[in-house]
């Protein structure tokens, strides 16, 4: 299937998918703050530079979308029908890059949660509920 839109059209969309302040990202946060808890964004001191950090329980959150992160098991983590060997190695990198993040965050003593945009569109609660469950099991 051929791309419907010019390759001017299709760079100038592409340039304006951000990397951070996502609404996904924007809507977790409220969730967090008034469930009573208090975070840092984007801590560069960080691997990775987690999206919210709680540092009074040693946690760092993601938010990553189902798509760019390749969400196992959701619709919305499809594989474009054109160039596909380009987005399986795009993909392949994203996964490998999240997995030594996590890694090195955990090296380093923190407590990783991912949260999957799909999850904050079908149930917040249930998000909130997962990250307290977390947190109680992270607290020292």
């Amino acid at each position: 299937m051929a791309d419907t839109l010019s390759p001017d059209r299709r760079s100038w969309n592409m340039s304006r998918i951000t990397g951070k302040d996502t609404r996904p990202e924007r809507q977790l946060r409220s969730i967090l703050h008034r469930a009573g808890y208090r975070f840092r964004l984007h801590a560069s001191s960080l691997p990775g530079r987690p999206d919210i950090v709680l540092p009074k329980y040693r946690t760092a959150i993601f938010v990553n979308g189902c798509f760019w992160h390749r969400h196992e098991g959701c619709s919305k983590a499809y594989t474009p029908s054109s160039r596909t060997e380009f987005w399986t190695t795009k993909f392949d990198a994203t996964v490998a890059r999240d997995a030594k993040k996590s890694a090195e965050l955990r090296r380093l003593g923190w407590n990783v949660l991912t949260v999957w945009e799909c999850e904050l569109q079908k149930s917040p609660d249930s998000v909130i509920r997962q990250i307290r469950a977390d947190l109680v099991e992270a607290v020292p």
